[in-house]
């Protein structure tokens, strides 16, 4: 796996739908997931055609705290929110963008925490962790390519 990019981000602001969830929890995910879709054209201010998979963890490092997930999109602006969606800002901050291929998330997050983080003189930041899903992600496709945004600071 390469190494990431890392990226100081500006502030996004999207609008989504967001559920409940403990780790290993991932039917959670998917039911999400088929909930958003079909409503994901009320969403009239998208300012691009990515959707973002974004996880909101609380401050405890405990595996076993639930968090809240979002399937959402990025937004212009959160004049119109609609029914049963929510709007949330990601703070600005420095990230670590890994390319992602594949299905097999687990395996990137092991690289990431394993062996990349204890030698790069980072560490994880509390805010959300996110998943950029573009043209080239494939649900379900070995061929499927996605970035994932880790919040870092310096040591």
């Amino acid at each position: 796996m390469k190494s990431p990019k890392i990226v100081d981000i500006d502030q996004k602001l999207v609008i989504g739908m967001k559920s409940r969830m403990k780790h290993g929890e991932f039917q959670k995910i998917v039911s999400l997931w088929k909930q958003f879709m079909p409503r994901r054209q009320e969403i009239t201010n998208a300012i691009n055609r990515e959707f973002i998979a974004l996880q909101e963890y609380n401050d405890s490092n405990n595996v076993e705290e639930p968090f809240d997930i979002w399937a959402a999109v990025e937004v212009s602006d959160e004049r119109h929110v609609p029914d049963k969606m929510n709007s949330f800002i990601i703070p600005e901050g420095l990230y670590a963008v890994f390319l992602h291929k594949g299905m097999d998330a687990g395996k990137t997050y092991q690289y990431i925490t394993t062996e990349w983080l204890p030698s790069s003189g980072y560490v994880i930041d509390n805010r959300p962790h996110f998943q950029v899903m573009g043209e080239k992600y494939k649900n379900g496709s070995p061929d499927s390519e996605e970035d994932f945004y880790v919040p870092i600071r310096k040591l």
